[in-house]
């Protein structure tokens, strides 16, 4: 009888490298060399006359192109030559990394200037409590709703003036801590230092239960949103960046990122 066996399911696998050479284009080499030799065939082949097929070495893309009329250089330069971009886990650390730093620059910045208006509003608050209360009861009026609400954004405000000058202090410095803590991060993340991914880690996490809390008390779209994406963070660190000795730790994710980078990669993965 017939062997009958099944086909495995297509999972679909984002291509960072794609993404990369959408934005910066394509990386390809030996495109103004005359000669191409069997060496080469890593990166470049001849194919049709007068046509060429290079690969890119960030993406394994192979293009064809035209020979070059005027070669700037006899043969195709060597592997100790080329530079071989970021590719693999290596780039996906990068991007991903880097799109968390700018979440937490956006942190540093909206903290920042609440720190700062806190202090403000302290210098102020006298003269700005009596102005700033008039117009809340018009407004509120003026849309028809209750002057005495006990929620909202305005009975939010209502509540900052009743707050003692000691608490905004208190509340000013904590953010500004907050703040910088976060212009840390980003900064660490940017560069790629381990000790970011640990700081981040464990910041995010001793913050998840205000933000479950926070949303238990008032929904919110926003909230919801940043909750996600500080899970995810989290996940992304714990399983992909294996901290704390997951999956192997700091010596198996350098592994990992270098075994699909430089050019023993290129000559594993060259098709025949």
């Amino acid at each position: 009888m017939p062997i009958r066996t099944h086909p495995r399911r297509f999972v679909p696998r984002f291509h960072w490298e794609l993404l990369a050479c959408g934005v910066a284009g394509h990386a390809l080499v030996g495109t103004d060399a005359r000669t191409v030799r069997e060496q080469d065939r890593v990166v470049v082949r001849e194919g049709a006359p007068g046509t060429r097929w290079y690969r890119c070495v960030r993406c394994d893309s192979w293009l064809p192109l035209p020979a070059p009329d005027a070669p700037a250089r006899e043969f195709v330069p060597g592997p100790d030559e080329i530079e071989v971009p970021r590719r693999g886990r290596a780039l996906r650390d990068r991007i991903v990394l880097r799109l968390i730093a700018i979440d937490r620059a956006l942190h540093f910045f909206i903290l920042g200037a609440l720190a700062v208006a806190i202090f403000l509003f302290i210098d102020d608050e006298a003269q700005l409590r009596d102005h700033v209360l008039a117009a809340l009861t018009d407004l509120q009026g003026t849309f028809g709703g209750p002057v005495n609400s006990d929620h909202g954004i305005i009975h939010d405000i209502r509540h900052l003036f009743s707050l003692r000058e000691g608490t905004l202090m208190k509340i000013g410095i904590v953010l500004s801590v907050y703040a910088v803590v976060e212009a840390i991060e980003a900064v660490g993340l940017w560069m790629g230092k381990r000790w970011a991914e640990y700081l981040t880690f464990i910041v995010t996490v001793s913050f998840l239960p205000f933000e479950v809390y926070e949303l238990s008390e008032r929904f919110s779209v926003l909230k919801v949103i940043a909750l996600v994406i500080n899970i995810a963070v989290v996940a992304y660190l714990l399983y992909a960046k294996r901290l704390f000795g997951l999956r192997g730790g700091a010596a198996a994710e350098a592994a990992a990122r270098d075994a699909d980078a430089g050019w023993e990669a290129l000559e594993r993965t060259t098709p025949a």
